[in-house]
C-alpha cells in the first residue's frame, strides 16, 4: 500500500497513514517515511502512543514503578533481518548524569561509536536534539537544560531528525 502514496500525494491529494499507536514502534513506520521523502514528498508525523505503554496503563500496571523496576525494554516476536544485536535503549531523565550513562554503558560492552541522541522537551516548539556518539555523550549533553529529555542509544538514533524541517508540514 506504502506505494500507492508517493503517486497520490505527487497528484496533489492529501494522503493520511492512520495507525493505532506509536508507527515507529514495531511497525513500518520508518520505511514508510523513508519512501515519502525519497520521493520528495513532506511527511508529518503524529505520534501515538504504544500498546505497551497503553495496554498497561489502562490495566494499572506502571512498567517502570520506582519502587520496584527502572528497566523496561520492549522486544518484537520477529527478529530484525540484517541486525546484528538490534538493540535500542531509551533512557529517561538522564541527561545531567550523561557522563555515568555513557561509563556504563561502555562497561556493559557497547561499542563507542554506537549512535546516541539526545531528545529534550520532545514533540514540544522549544525540542532540542543532539546526536553523536556514545563515547561522546557527555559533551553532548552539556548543551541541554532542565528540560525532560530522553537519550537513546542505539543504531536508530543516526536517524533522529536533528532538523525537524526535514518533517515538513503538508499543507
Amino acid at each position: 500500500m506504502a506505494s500507492v502514496w508517493p503517486s497520490a500525494a505527487s497528484a496533489g491529494q492529501t494522503v493520511v497513514r492512520l495507525k493505532a499507536g506509536d508507527p515507529f514502534v514495531f511497525g513500518r513506520g520508518g520505511e514508510e517515511v523513508d519512501a515519502l521523502q525519497a520521493a520528495g514528498l513532506p511527511v508529518t508525523v503524529v505520534p501515538g502512543i504504544t500498546a505497551a505503554l497503553g495496554c498497561a496503563a489502562f490495566v494499572g500496571i506502571a512498567l517502570t514503578d520506582r519502587r520496584v523496576a527502572s528497566t523496561v525494554t520492549f522486544e518484537s516476536g520477529h527478529a530484525a533481518r540484517d541486525a546484528a544485536g538490534g538493540h535500542t535503549r531509551v533512557i529517561y531523565m538522564a541527561t545531567s548524569e550523561a557522563a555515568a550513562v555513557r561509563d556504563r554503558l561502555l562497561a556493559e560492552g557497547v561499542d563507542p561509536a554506537t549512535p546516541v541522541a539526545i531528545v529534550e522537551n520532545g514533540t514540544r516548539p522549544d525540542e532540542r536534539i543532539s546526536t553523536g556518539r556514545l563515547a561522546d555523550l557527555a559533551r553532548i549533553a552539556v548543551g541541554h537544560g532542565a528540560g525532560p529529555s530522553l537519550i537513546i542509544v542505539g543504531e536508530v538514533a543516526a536517524r533522529a531528525a536533528a532538523d525537524r524541517d526535514s518533517f515538513a508540514e503538508v499543507s
